[in-house]
C-alpha cells in the first residue's frame, strides 16, 4: 500500500483558540508515527508557539477551504486519502461532498454532529452519547486526542497527597484566553486569602495589563509566562491547576492534575457538567455567572473562591480529584483512534 496521505483541517486564533489545532497536531503525531504523510488545511493567527510546533514536525500548513467544493478541491490537489474535520464554522455538507469524492472523512465534534455526514466520527468528552450516530462513533475519554509532550510527562500512578505551606498553583484558560478569563480567575484565587505561588498564562497581551492591576495578599506571588510548548512540565509541577473546561481537560486528567475548573463556553457546559460530577475536577462555575456585577456575581466569585480554598487547605481532596482524573485518561486514546481509521481503509485497501 502506497504513504497514506492525510489531512487535517481546523483554524487556530484569537477568536477560535487553539484546542482545535491542538487535538488536530495529537492526531497528527500518530499518523507520523505510522509512517503517513501529513498536513494542517487551515488559518493559524497570532498563534506562533502553535506555528513553531507544526514547523518543528515537518507539517506543511495550506490554506483551509471553507466550501464543500473547496474541500473537495484541496483534496483531490493533494492526493488526500483522509481528511479530518474540526470546526465548528465550515458548512456542514462538506464532509458528505467529501464522501462522495472518495476521500475517508473523519469529523471531530463535541456533542452536536451539525448534520455532517461523515465516515467516522469522534467526540472524546467524557461520557459522550450520539446514539443516532451508532456504528460510526468513537465516545469517551478513551479517544482523548493527547500530543506526545503530554503523554510522555503522564506519571506512572497518581499523584500522593502532598502537604505544601505555600501551594504552587498554575491558571491558564486556552491558547489564547479568547474570552479573558484569567485576570477574573486570577481575583478569585487572590480573594481565596490562602498563600500561594501562582503562574498565570497569558494568552494575549492586553491581558497581561489587567493581571498587572491585581495586588496579591500575604503569602501569594503572581507571575505571568505567556504560551509556550513546555505546559506539560507546568502542569505536572503545580499543586493545583485552574483551568477553563476545554479540550485542556484531557490534558490535566492525562497527566493526573488536581484541577478545578471554568466553564467558559456554550458548548463544554455538557463535559464540564459530567467531568466534576464524576469526580475529576472541581468546578468553579460558568464565566458569564463569575463575570456578573451586583450581588448574583458577588456570590459566584465568592463561592468558587470558597472551592478553591478547600482545594488548597486540603492535600486529601486533590490527592482524590487527580487519582480519579489519571483513571479517567490513559493516553493511547489517538491511538485508538488512528487504528480506527486503517481498520475502516483495510477492506477498501484490499479491493485495490
Amino acid at each position: 500500500m502506497s504513504t497514506l496521505r492525510v489531512g487535517l483541517r481546523c483554524d487556530a486564533g484569537p477568536r477560535r483558540g487553539v484546542g482545535h489545532l491542538v487535538r488536530c497536531l495529537a492526531l497528527a503525531e500518530e499518523f507520523l508515527a505510522r509512517g503517513a504523510h501529513v498536513a494542517v488545511f487551515g488559518t493559524v493567527e497570532r498563534v506562533d508557539w502553535a506555528t513553531a510546533e507544526l514547523a518543528a514536525r515537518g507539517i506543511p500548513l495550506h490554506p483551509g477551504p471553507e466550501s464543500p467544493a473547496g474541500l473537495v478541491e484541496a483534496a483531490r490537489r493533494h492526493g488526500l486519502d483522509v481528511l479530518v474535520l474540526d470546526s465548528y464554522d465550515l458548512d456542514p455538507a462538506g464532509a458528505g461532498a467529501l464522501r462522495a469524492a472518495g476521500v475517508f472523512t473523519v469529523a471531530l465534534i463535541d456533542g452536536d454532529s451539525r448534520g455532517q455526514d461523515a465516515d467516522l466520527y469522534l467526540d472524546q468528552n467524557f461520557g459522550a452519547r450520539l446514539p443516532e450516530l451508532a456504528g460510526r462513533l468513537l465516545a469517551g475519554s478513551d479517544y482523548a486526542l493527547l500530543r506526545d509532550s503530554v503523554v510522555t510527562a503522564r506519571p506512572p500512578t497518581p499523584r500522593p497527597a502532598e502537604t505544601v505551606s505555600r501551594p504552587r498553583v498554575l491558571a491558564f484558560f486556552g491558547g489564547t484566553d479568547a474570552l479573558g478569563a484569567a485576570p477574573l480567575l486570577t481575583r478569585v484565587l487572590v480573594a481565596t486569602g490562602h498563600p500561594m505561588d501562582l503562574t498565570v498564562v497569558v494568552g494575549r497581551p492586553e491581558i497581561e495589563a489587567e493581571l498587572e492591576d491585581i495586588t496579591p495578599g500575604r503569602g501569594q506571588v503572581i507571575r505571568t509566562v505567556p504560551p509556550t510548548g513546555s505546559l506539560p512540565s507546568l502542569i505536572t509541577g503545580a499543586d493545583l491547576v485552574v483551568s477553563a473546561a476545554g479540550t485542556s481537560t484531557w490534558e490535566l486528567c492525562c497527566l493526573g492534575a488536581p484541577a478545578a475548573l471554568v466553564c467558559v463556553v456554550d458548548n463544554q457546559r455538557e463535559s464540564y457538567a459530567r467531568v466534576v460530577q464524576h469526580g475529576l475536577a472541581a468546578g468553579l462555575g460558568e464565566l458569564p455567572e463569575l463575570a456578573e456585577g451586583g450581588l448574583a456575581g458577588r456570590t459566584a466569585r465568592a463561592s468558587a473562591a470558597r472551592t478553591v480554598y478547600g482545594l488548597l487547605s486540603s492535600p486529601q481532596r486533590r490527592a482524590a480529584l487527580a487519582a480519579r482524573a489519571w483513571s479517567a485518561v490513559d493516553g493511547k486514546g489517538r491511538a485508538r483512534v488512528v487504528d480506527a481509521v486503517f481498520e475502516a481503509l483495510r477492506p477498501a485497501a484490499l479491493r485495490a
